[in-house]
């Protein structure tokens, strides 16, 4: 018989069980592992995939941008020449005069879309940023990685870059739908026949239902008439309410102050009255009719909603991923444990150690 030479601490280790949480196996903690991993390999795709949605974004912000400048300075879309009737009552207001010459000039018009909004939102965000500072709730704020694990961008910055950038393309936006919209329809204004002057004698307009639809109808300077063509939807209109739509949604979403119950509304409903009565400015200079009008607010206060509520979500950002509260989640997930079945090996062992034992005493 083989004789055998094990110590007792040798013994007791081969007899003892492998270490286990418990005599049971802890599947709680091989899940938090692998959804740990799993986090750690979705990091690493977004490391990879914000420089491709970043050039992306900027590539659809220049085409915009190109879109807009071909609509607004070129002549590449030729616009419809719709005709009138003879002596047509809705044609024959008086010419206002020049655009500059109005009691909104374009100037003004162009400088308080782009500037105000710029400027609310800028200042607006500052305020946000130093109270959560002063708050200590910066740490709770989003960072968006840029490279690595180290690198990041300043909520501050991020936040208003991005809320200014989808302001812009939403700008650009209702300028390209403006656009389209006057180059398809060709809508006469209502001083069209003042800039037009046409020779109703050469015409032959014997009587007003007398429909003209001759491209050479008209005598009068070619630059104005082409301007008059271009009336529906009221360019004036939309751009003000959207201006006026993005910047009473942010001062609502975002100034959450203690004693701005009133004030929010009444800043808001004051936006949005400049805006309406610039749109009622046109028509009571017979620059647009009431349906131009009213069609420059309904695209404007669309695209304004859509952005606002399906693209920056109300103005909350995205929502913030930290390590530390996932961790913890995981933590605070109850233990799922299985009883351990011994295997029929073990128990063969484990008896011929124990007779091993007995015999050596």
């Amino acid at each position: 018989m083989m004789e055998f030479s094990f110590n007792k601490a040798t013994l007791l280790q081969l007899s003892a069980p492998p270490l286990q949480c418990g005599d049971s196996i802890c599947v709680s903690a091989i899940t938090k592992v692998n959804m740990i991993t799993n986090s750690r390999h979705s990091s690493q795709r977004n490391h990879i995939a914000l420089p491709f949605f970043t050039l992306l974004e900027m590539v659809i912000m220049a085409g915009t941008v190109m879109l807009a400048y071909y609509f607004e300075y070129t002549d590449t879309f030729a616009v419809n020449v719709q005709g009138f009737f003879c002596y047509e009552g809705a044609y024959r207001k008086p010419y206002p005069g020049p655009e500059d010459s109005s009691a909104v000039p374009p100037v003004l018009l162009y400088s308080l879309t782009a500037g105000v909004p710029v400027l609310v939102i800028i200042v607006g965000e500052t305020a946000v940023f130093c109270l959560q500072l002063a708050t200590k709730d910066f740490e709770n704020q989003e960072k968006t990685i840029l490279t690595g694990d180290c690198c990041y961008i300043n909520p501050l910055v991020r936040r208003t870059i991005r809320f200014l950038g989808i302001y812009a393309f939403g700008l650009f936006a209702t300028d390209i739908f403006v656009n389209a919209g006057q180059v398809v329809t060709g809508n006469l204004a209502p001083h069209f026949l003042a800039l037009c002057k046409p020779n109703y004698t050469a015409l032959g307009c014997k009587q007003y239902t007398q429909f003209i639809s001759s491209a050479h109808a008209c005598t009068g300077n070619p630059d104005l008439i082409m301007k008059a063509r271009k009336t529906f939807p009221s360019k004036e209109a939309a751009l003000s309410i959207y201006a006026a739509m993005y910047l009473a949604m942010y001062i609502t979403s975002t100034v959450k102050a203690r004693g701005t119950r009133l004030a929010k509304p009444v800043l808001c409903l004051g936006l949005m009255c400049l805006a309406f009565l610039t749109g009622i400015n046109r028509v009571a200079e017979y620059r647009n009719h009431w349906s131009d009008v009213i069609a420059g607010f309904i695209i404007g206060i669309s695209i304004a909603v859509f952005l606002v509520v399906c693209v920056v979500n109300n103005f909350r950002g995205r929502q913030p991923e930290h390590e530390h509260s996932h961790m913890d989640n995981l933590a605070q997930m109850p233990m799922i444990s299985i009883p351990r079945v011994e295997s029929p090996l073990e128990k063969r062992s484990r008896r011929w150690i124990c007779q091993a034992v007995a015999e050596g005493t």
